[in-house]
């Protein structure tokens, strides 16, 4: 494992980090046995950087309960969030801030971070309520290490925010699909100068592992057929000096020893020109088949009305990149096309709650309406409609 400094602190960090917002699950529930396999393993190999946040169902108590049994917890850092999108006065500094200790079956917590940051007028309106004093209290008690905040706004307004207060740590979505978008390469150096800068969506929800057109993963292959899409898209960012940890969410031990093996070789600055060139080539390939350039990272959910918004935009950008077939099938699927309730597009009245939560800035209404239209025709809905109906007649059979 390759590890970079943190030089508000001295920490060591692996320069693979553990992004906790996706562990495996059986039925619907997070395994904690194989979710302790792939964690345990994880710093057997030498990670020692953990991101959880209070918002992931059962994260915060499952990292915990595996930390506390297996007395790890001084041999590792631990990133928690404070969930901006919930609080609505001073007093809920607190309230969260205790919870994700009792969660997380500590007294600290390492890097502390304000989620979901998105201009400085937030920002500004946190100071109102008193946050500076706070964050001074909680770091003198040593509840708090350091302090830092989770980005999903503007490159302008991310250089502000950085500029209005001693930040020591900031974590922003950052891939070569992604260079100049939100903080991008330039936010990123610019944080670099003051604080250790922690990337989240290395591979943009896995689409650039798993979800990338065919022609693009011919590029990557014949350049370097020993080196996976998930590979590549993690050298790019390890080959920037100013990234001092990647955060990858494994949910299987496979993904996890492909990284591991990535993080053990991984340098600053180990791409040439002919390496660069290929990235190049594959965004223009990516660029083509991506219509909607959602994460999958469901802040936009629920949905008031049922819509599966993520899912729609995936099976959406399915058909431009895995073909019209595929497409179809991960539509009906995600629709829950022959489900009583459903989650069409079509159900969106328009309320805007969805936008004003995506980190992306996606215009998630005018988006869904391009779906609705691309796929979902009227003899698609026919089917839906009888399906539905046949469903609701059983099910008052049954409850007869």
């Amino acid at each position: 494992m390759q590890y970079r400094i943190d030089r508000r602190t001295g920490n060591n960090l692996s320069i693979l980090g553990f992004g906790c917002m996706r562990f495996p699950k059986t039925f619907g529930k997070i395994d904690l046995q194989k979710t302790e396999e792939i964690i345990m393993r994880a710093v057997e190999k030498g990670v020692n950087y953990f991101d959880t946040a209070w918002v992931y169902p059962g994260s915060e108590e499952t990292l915990g309960a595996i930390f506390e049994k297996n007395h790890v917890r001084e041999k590792i850092y631990i990133t928690t969030k404070l969930p901006l999108i919930l609080v609505r006065s001073a007093a809920d500094f607190d309230k969260y801030f205790d919870q994700s200790l009792q969660r997380l079956k500590t007294n600290y917590i390492d890097y502390y971070l304000l989620h979901m940051l998105m201009d400085l007028d937030q920002w500004q309106k946190l100071k109102s309520w008193g946050i500076e004093d706070w964050i001074a209290k909680k770091k003198r008690s040593g509840e708090m290490r350091q302090i830092g905040f989770s980005f999903h706004g503007s490159g302008s307004e991310f250089l502000k925010i950085i500029d209005d207060y001693d930040w020591e740590c900031c974590l922003i979505q950052y891939n070569y699909s992604d260079e100049n978008f939100q903080a991008g390469v330039t936010g990123l150096r610019a944080a670099a100068a003051k604080m250790p800068v922690m990337i989240m969506e290395p591979l943009l929800g896995g689409k650039l592992a798993t979800g990338l057109p065919k022609d693009a993963v011919n590029i990557f292959q014949e350049a370097d057929a020993n080196l996976s899409p998930a590979g590549w898209a993690l050298n790019w960012i390890w080959d920037q000096k100013e990234v001092t940890t990647i955060l990858s969410g494994m949910s299987a031990g496979d993904q996890l020893e492909e990284n591991l093996r990535l993080a053990d070789a991984a340098t600053a600055s180990m791409l040439g020109e002919a390496k660069k060139g290929v990235y190049a080539s594959v965004l223009k390939s990516v660029n083509r088949a991506c219509k909607i350039r959602c994460t999958g990272c469901n802040y936009c959910m629920p949905c008031p009305l049922g819509v599966n918004i993520p899912g729609c935009f995936a099976a959406y950008n399915a058909i431009y990149s895995l073909g019209y077939v595929e497409g179809m099938k991960q539509f009906i699927t995600s629709i829950g096309l022959l489900s009583e309730k459903g989650s069409s597009p079509s159900f969106c009245k328009k309320c805007g709650k969805c936008e004003s939560h995506c980190p992306q800035h996606i215009s998630i209404i005018k988006e869904l309406a391009r779906v609705r239209w691309r796929m979902e025709p009227w003899w698609l809905k026919f089917i839906g409609a009888c399906g539905r109906a046949v469903l609701g007649k059983k099910r008052k059979k049954v409850n007869v």
